[in-house]
């Protein structure tokens, strides 16, 4: 802008030395011989020195939807995240696309409708590698009242789907047919079931994959970046004030809009805003825990009824995924904790239903996430809406809150639009209807094309699968590092399942800037390893470290720090309330929080 801003130190010099320097602040070396943050380094400058037409708060799935839709409009965008892209609720859900079927019981019509819309683009047209229809037993108990009434309701469930359903519809099954799909259930746990579709994803990746196409549409999005004041004029907020959490300077971020998109932190960036009146988001935790394949044998995802909601059994890769709860929490927003009493709760309604009962020694890993409740009532979370709320909280500010993962598009437009109304000039309709996420475009042939590219001699057809349902035709850019570098196309010790390329190209081209964020959401090795990455954590830094510049303190301290926190979880774990369950976690914060 010619304004002479730049990146202002703050207590710390560039390379992380200075006060209060320790953990985090020397993880990121000086940036030279440090090709992992040269984008980084490029898109602070653009922060600091450019006026955004939207600058979008939050890098969950909402704020990275949000980045997209106005990019997608030519509107100019920056988007900033505290911690890493999904950091939050948007890595740790059930990873369900679904119209919410529960939802047809409290007669939200309007809402099943536009979720299940939701569902058949993505698995069409906007993310079809990596949003998968899955097919679900739902078991009933009652012979004829609940058959009655639940087959009403999948009919009406396919009916709001529309004609051009992008899976199969409902079909009743016989008690014997449920017994030979799911070999697991107790003979008599029900007398016969229902099956119907809806489709799973990998939430954190997709997430990401939002802000990769995002910044391919020319917008600036950058995580740990924490934002600490709001901007004012006199026609309304302009901007932030932010700190880099990476070197501890500061910069001013300049926008004629701002999106606050920070889902369980929307009441606290309201109060940051200066508005009088926030939104209340009311946090409610959800747990998941995690059990091996074996341990149930069914050839079905389960949906299971519970006195306040439903339970889910969801097949992911080697595992089965188990929830999940919904109850208030009251405690830091940042790394909400599961408790025994969680646990205990999952456990005992599996087992309600299977013939062998799961046990704590089966748990291979729990995870904990928070939704984000637009509600000023004192009632129970699990009957709040899952409608979402778009407020103009400040002249300048939109806040957008609430909502389903499945509903993260039309949050987005509903948000952009309006952030529009502040801009001075007319902004296009959004596009993202029909804007398929990088990786998706000649995805029908990739698999052929992949087979012959020199990176997959060594690889295995099932390998190549695997690269394609996570990163889609990017594969390609995968296998090139392996080119370059043989040794990655070996399998990631302690975590087999990935190739060492794709630590490599997470560092260099997903953002990732820590061991945690590659073993929990550019991978899930955090819940799929039995040992929840502790020995893949030495492997994982080793291969960041040229990337990212890191010295041999550096990488000791990020393995260091991911197995406090692996402790400071199973610590968590094994209590019985909140209160103790978050006194255990909350000591062991995010290695960026943990710099300030």
């Amino acid at each position: 802008m010619g304004d002479g801003r730049t990146l202002r130190p703050h207590g710390k010099a560039a390379d992380g030395s200075g006060p209060g320097s320790g953990s985090a602040a020397k993880m990121v070396a000086s940036p030279d011989g440090a090709p992992g943050l040269a984008v980084r380094r490029r898109s602070l400058t653009r922060l600091a020195h450019e006026t955004f037409d939207v600058l979008v708060i939050g890098g969950g799935v909402t704020g990275c939807g949000a980045a997209l839709d106005a990019a997608g409009r030519g509107l100019s965008v920056a988007l900033v995240e505290k911690r890493d892209f999904a950091a939050g609720t948007s890595s740790r859900s059930s990873k369900l696309i679904h119209g919410g079927l529960r939802y047809l019981e409290r007669l939200d019509f309007r809402l099943v409708r536009e979720a299940l819309h939701e569902r058949r683009l993505l698995i069409e047209k906007i993310a079809p590698h990596m949003v998968h229809p899955t097919r679900f037993l739902l078991p009933l108990k009652h012979r004829v009242w609940e058959r009655v009434y639940m087959g009403s309701g999948l009919l009406l469930y396919d009916a709001l789907a529309g004609p051009r359903s992008a899976t199969p519809h409902h079909r009743h099954l016989s008690h014997a047919a449920c017994l030979r799909a799911v070999p697991s259930l107790r003979d008599d746990a029900l007398v016969g079931g229902i099956s119907y579709y809806d489709a799973q994803v990998d939430d954190a990746r997709f997430s990401v994959m939002l802000a990769r196409t995002a910044m391919a549409g020319g917008a600036v999005c950058v995580p740990a970046v924490d934002v600490v004041a709001f901007l004012r004029e006199a026609d309304g907020i302009r901007g932030v004030r932010a700190r880099d959490l990476e070197t501890g300077s500061e910069l001013e971020i300049r926008a004629r809009s701002v999106v606050n998109a920070t889902g369980v932190w929307t009441t606290e960036m309201e109060r940051l805003a200066g508005v009088e009146t926030p939104m209340t988001v009311r946090p409610s935790k959800g747990v998941h825990i995690v059990v091996p394949k074996g341990r149930i044998r069914s050839d079905y995802a389960l949906i299971l009824p519970t006195e306040k909601s439903v339970l889910f059994v969801l097949p992911w890769g080697e595992q089965w995924i188990v929830g999940t709860t919904d109850t208030e929490w009251r405690f830091g927003l940042d790394h909400p904790a599961a408790t025994h009493a969680d646990i205990q709760y999952l456990l005992d309604h599996v087992n309600a239903i299977l013939k062998d009962r799961l046990t704590f020694d089966d748990v291979i890993a729990v995870y904990a996430g928070l939704r984000p409740l637009v509600d000023g009532s004192s009632g129970e979370t699990a009957r709040v809406s899952r409608e979402h709320a778009v407020r103009r909280s400040a002249p300048g500010l939109v806040s957008v809150a609430g909502g389903k993962y499945t509903t993260y598009r039309v949050m987005a437009q509903d948000a952009v639009d309006a952030a529009a109304c502040e801009l001075p000039f007319a902004v296009d309709a959004s596009r993202t209807a029909d804007t398929p996420l990088l990786g998706v475009v000649g995805l029908s042939g990739a698999a052929t094309r992949l087979q012959g590219h020199p990176g997959a001699a060594s690889l295995t057809p099932e390998r190549l699968t695997h690269l394609i349902g996570r990163y889609g035709t990017l594969a390609a850019e995968v296998l090139d590092l392996v080119v370059d570098e043989p040794r990655l196309a070996a399998p990631l010790p302690g975590a087999g399942k990935y190739l060492a390329a794709e630590v490599t190209y997470a560092a260099l081209r997903e953002g990732a800037l820590h061991v945690d964020d590659v073993l929990t959401r550019r991978t899930h090795i955090a819940f799929e390893s039995a040992d929840r990455g502790r020995s893949a954590a030495e492997h994982v830094a080793a291969l960041m470290a040229p990337v990212l510049g890191w010295d041999a303190g550096a990488v000791e301290r990020e393995v260091t720090h991911y197995r406090a926190r692996l402790d400071a979880e199973r610590a968590a774990q094994s209590m019985q309330d909140d209160a103790a369950s978050d006194a255990a976690r909350s000591p062991v914060r995010d290695v960026r929080l943990s710099a300030g």
